[in-house]
C-alpha cells in the first residue's frame, strides 16, 4: 500500500523523459517491443500519442517480432522493424538486430528498452479511446479462403497461447468449447471459425473450420470484419486488436473473463466501432470455467 502511495504522487517517468528529450531537441525514438498483440492498441497506441503530445513531428520506429509487425502498421505514422528471429520470452539482442538490419543504436535519440505502459500511462484509462487504422485494401484478404458470403460465421479463439502465466486462468475450459461448437451445430446456427496459432487441441467437428496458423493478422481481421456476424474470445490480443479497429462493420463479441480489471474493461472506453456490441462474461469466483455454455450461447443468439 506504501508503494502505491508513494507512486501516486512521483513524477510520471515517462513525461519526465519526454520533457528532457525536448529540451534537447531530439526526436528520433526506437522502442523495443517482445510482449503482446493486444498491447498494442492497449499500451502503445497511448505511447505514441504521448510522444506527439510533447513532440508532434517525432520519429517513432518499432522494433519487434514478425507475428506482431501487422499490428503495428495499424498504428499511424510510426515506423516498423522486424527482428526476423525474435521469439516471445526468449532474450534479444538489440544491437545484433541492428546490425542485422544494417543500422546503429546511435541513429535514434530514445531507445525505450522496456517501456511500461501500465505505469506510465495510466491517465489514458477511461479516456483515451485507441484508434487503429484499417486500410480498405486489406478487406481483399478473404478472398483466398473461399467463404461463403450467404452463411453465418461465428469467429472464436479458444486459447490465447501467450505462454505467460498470469496467475489465474485466461482459457475456457475444452468441454466447454466443444459443447457450444455442437450446440450451434445441432441447431444449425451457422459455421464456426477457429482463430489462433497452433492446430492443437484439436476440434474434429461438424461445422468447424479450422484456420488456426493460416492467417496473418490482417487476413484474420479481415475475415472477422468481412464475414463474421458473432465472435467468442476470451481477454486476448484478438479481443484488444477487433475492439479497437477503426472501422464500421456489425459484429456481436461475447468476451470471457477470470479478471475483469484488464484488457479492454481496464480500458473502460468504447470501441471506434459504433456498431460493435460487446457482452463481456465474468466467471463467478474469478474464475472463467464458471461460465455456463447456456449463458455463451444466449449472449450470441438470445
Amino acid at each position: 500500500m506504501l508503494k502505491r502511495l508513494v507512486e501516486t504522487f512521483r513524477p510520471n517517468p515517462f513525461d519526465t523523459l519526454l520533457k528532457h528529450v525536448t529540451q534537447e531537441g531530439k526526436n528520433r525514438f526506437l522502442v523495443i517491443w517482445n510482449r503482446g498483440l493486444g498491447d498494442i492498441p492497449l499500451g502503445l497506441y497511448a505511447l505514441v500519442h504521448r510522444i506527439r503530445c510533447y513532440l508532434p513531428h517525432a520519429s517513432i520506429t518499432f522494433l519487434t517480432r514478425p507475428d506482431l509487425a501487422d499490428g503495428f502498421k495499424m498504428l499511424d505514422g510510426v515506423n516498423v522493424l522486424v527482428g526476423e528471429n525474435w521469439e516471445r520470452g526468449k532474450p534479444i539482442d538489440i544491437e545484433k538486430t541492428l546490425q542485422e538490419l544494417h543500422l546503429a543504436s546511435n541513429m535514434f535519440d530514445v531507445i525505450l528498452e522496456k517501456p511500461d505502459p501500465t505505469k506510465w500511462l495510466k491517465w489514458q484509462v477511461g479516456s483515451l479511446v485507441p484508434k487503429l487504422t484499417w486500410q480498405k485494401k486489406w478487406d481483399q484478404l478473404i478472398d483466398r479462403f473461399g467463404l461463403d458470403p450467404q452463411e453465418t460465421y461465428i469467429g472464436c479463439h479458444v486459447q490465447t497461447e501467450t505462454g505467460v502465466h498470469y496467475g489465474y486462468e485466461k482459457n475456457w475450459d475444452l468441454a466447454s468449447w466443444r459443447n457450444l461448437f455442437k450446440r450451434i451445430s445441432d441447431e444449425k446456427r451457422g459455421k464456426i471459425l477457429l482463430f489462433g496459432m497452433e492446430k492443437q487441441p484439436a476440434f474434429l467437428m461438424h461445422d468447424v473450420v479450422d484456420l488456426r496458423g493460416e492467417t496473418t493478422v490482417f487476413e484474420m481481421l479481415a475475415i472477422i470484419k468481412n464475414c463474421c456476424r458473432y465472435l467468442v474470445v476470451p481477454d486476448s490480443g484478438v479481443l484488444s486488436i477487433v475492439y479497437y479497429v477503426n472501422a464500421e462493420f456489425p459484429i456481436r463479441v461475447v468476451s470471457l473473463w477470470a479478471d475483469a480489471k484488464q484488457g479492454v474493461l481496464r480500458q473502460n472506453v468504447p470501441s471506434p466501432n459504433s456498431q460493435f456490441e460487446h457482452i463481456p462474461l465474468h466467471g463467478k469466483n474469478d474464475n472463467v470455467a464458471n461460465i455456463s455454455v447456456n449463458t455463451v450461447h444466449q449472449s450470441l443468439f438470445g
